[in-house]
């Protein structure tokens, strides 16, 4: 028997669910036809690469060399699909321009930018609070570029084979409270002001969570935290609930104000990534023209902004 992808697709679901039983259904087939077609990969293989356990199936030395050649090849095998299948929509439907994003008031400017340059591309937009996912996505061909934010301290997964370019290196968080608060009155607020504060921050948004916690543990703050997405935070905000961090590029609102924290101790980097530096090329120019529109937009971020260039 000659190995072929599909034995390699099995040899990695076991090993990701770690049970035939659970693999087998992941993969559309039964369970004993799963196991035959184990049993024949290790005959041609020659040697065990499961044991066989009371909780499940677990990698033999000889299975975990096997899976660390198997595992690219069938990523490979996945993107060379996916990227010609959306090789073959683009020339059947004329250009497209795919894009995926994290929440960034660039966007519009953004997409208007294009459509100006790029009149005869049909450009579509997919939002999403996981830069990780879309990432994967630009790696399996479903997206064509990503703008994403990476949070201090938790770096972002990045597929092999990306190209990515840096936007902005650090921008740093703000925070959002109600217009009445009483550290709004100051323009620029300390953590150890919101003490007494609930924060709401979204658990789903990659190392927005863990970011947010390490700096309140370094301010020495154990608050009350909830968590839910940031529309709901806002609404929140607005009548006093919570306090939430948001991008230096919000702007405020008669209940609601937006005030830089002292010593800037939540950053973010701005990235975009796509498979091919030509594809970067194409959009990059763009989106910094948009992201810095937006950034002069913001009265907070415009003032933060204009402190560091006369500090500098």
């Amino acid at each position: 028997m000659e190995l072929e992808v599909r034995h390699l697709r099995a040899l990695c679901a076991i090993a990701d669910t770690g049970s035939l039983h659970k693999a087998a259904r992941q993969l559309g087939m039964s369970q004993p036809s799963l196991t035959t077609q184990l049993r024949r990969i290790e005959q041609e293989i020659g040697g065990q690469l499961f044991a066989r356990e009371r909780t499940g199936c677990r990698p033999t030395p000889l299975g975990r060399v096997a899976l660390s050649r198997a595992r690219p090849l069938v990523s490979e095998m996945r993107a060379l699909v996916n990227e010609t299948k959306a090789a073959a929509a683009r020339a059947s439907e004329g250009p497209q321009l795919r894009i995926g994003s994290t929440a960034s008031r660039a966007i519009p400017g953004w997409l208007r930018r294009l459509r100006l340059r790029l009149p005869g591309t049909e450009t579509s937009l997919q939002m999403d609070v996981s830069a990780n996912a879309l990432l994967r996505m630009v790696a399996g061909g479903q997206l064509d570029v990503a703008f994403v934010h990476e949070v201090e301290g938790s770096p972002l997964r990045m597929p092999e084979g990306l190209r990515r370019r840096v936007l902005v290196d650090r921008e740093p968080q703000f925070v959002f409270l109600a217009a009445d608060h009483p550290a709004a009155a100051q323009p620029v607020v300390r953590l150890t002001d919101l003490a007494a504060d609930r924060w709401m921050v979204d658990p789903t948004v990659d190392g927005e969570w863990d970011g947010l916690l390490r700096v309140l543990r370094a301010a020495g703050l154990n608050p009350r935290v909830l968590h839910g997405d940031y529309l709901t935070a806002s609404s929140l905000v607005a009548t006093g609930e919570v306090v939430t961090v948001c991008q230096p590029t919000s702007h405020a609102r008669p209940d609601m104000a937006v005030r830089p924290l002292h010593g800037d101790p939540l950053g973010v980097r701005l990235l975009v990534a796509a498979r091919t530096e030509g594809e970067l090329d194409a959009v990059y120019e763009d989106l910094e023209a948009s992201y810095w529109e937006a950034a002069r937009q913001a009265p907070a971020y415009g003032e933060w902004l204009e402190g560091r260039a006369k500090a500098a």
